[in-house]
């Protein structure tokens, strides 16, 4: 290329509409049902549904690395299985290896900081409306990654452990989520401090509401089945992600980088 040209890429990452938070929740919450549907009721076992749900996750990955563009079914789908494997994760930590869910959530709390540090260090940047190069797409991923386990723990830890129950944890996370949506129009809270806190405090929303819609009420749910929530949010999902695809309302216009 000559130094007059560039090239040109899609942002690889949707704009954050209400349409995202929307699926975003409703993916996680298929994220929680979901691997209570395999572990459970096809009886695959924690350890199995791991692999398998990793193996997906790593070939969803692989598509949406390849892509120059977003593709919001490709995108979603990476959302939904990384949801998936976070929340296994956690299950595995607390299962098979007895950490307590204090020190699962203190871990990926951790984890999380250092990959905004990281990501920060090498991109002078953690615009979440700017994830054009393969390094910032990485971080971006690696951070969701860690969300989705930090707000596994961080549910289960009040729902659970504290025994608070799952509409008593679902309304503390909304109420939180809705302190962080005021304190950003107010102007206190600069963007992208508001998309992460909100990013990893909808999935402890979206996983109480699952936990509340599929336990026994034995537990202080409703007892409906995994089957049954987990295909009403998923043909919800798709619907919307069918909307985004044919609007392409949430598309990023081409911006240039500079030539390679």
């Amino acid at each position: 290329m000559s130094g007059a040209q560039q090239r040109f890429m899609m942002n690889k990452v949707p704009l954050v509409t209400l349409a995202f938070w929307i699926i975003k929740i409703l993916a996680t919450t298929v994220g929680e049902t979901g691997a209570d549907f395999l572990n459970f009721n096809l009886g695959f076992g924690l350890t199995a549904t791991s692999l398998l749900a990793a193996v997906v996750l790593i070939a969803f990955l692989w598509l949406q690395f390849r892509q120059n563009r977003y593709v919001p079914w490709i995108y979603w789908l990476t959302v939904v299985f990384l949801s998936i494997v976070g929340t296994l994760i956690t299950d595995n930590l607390s299962d098979n290896f007895g950490v307590s869910l204090y020190v699962s959530t203190a871990i990926f709390s951790v984890a999380l900081a250092i990959t905004f540090i990281a990501w920060h260090r090498a991109e002078h940047t953690l615009s979440i409306h700017d994830i054009t190069t393969r390094r910032r797409e990485a971080f971006y991923w690696l951070a969701i990654l860690f969300t989705f386990a930090l707000g596994t723990a961080a549910g289960d830890l009040v729902s659970e452990q504290l025994g608070m129950g799952y509409m008593v944890a679902g309304a503390i996370f909304g109420g939180l989520i809705a302190l962080i949506t005021a304190g950003y129009y107010a102007g206190l809270i600069g963007p992208v401090l508001a998309f992460w806190c909100a990013y990893v405090l909808t999935r402890p929303l979206g996983a109480s509401i699952g936990d509340y819609l599929t336990q026994a009420p034995k537990d202080r749910g409703l007892g409906f089945s995994t089957t049954s929530v987990s295909a009403v949010f998923l043909v919800i999902i798709v619907a919307l992600v069918i909307y985004l695809t044919i609007s392409k309302i949430d598309a990023v216009e081409k911006r240039p980088l500079p030539a390679e």
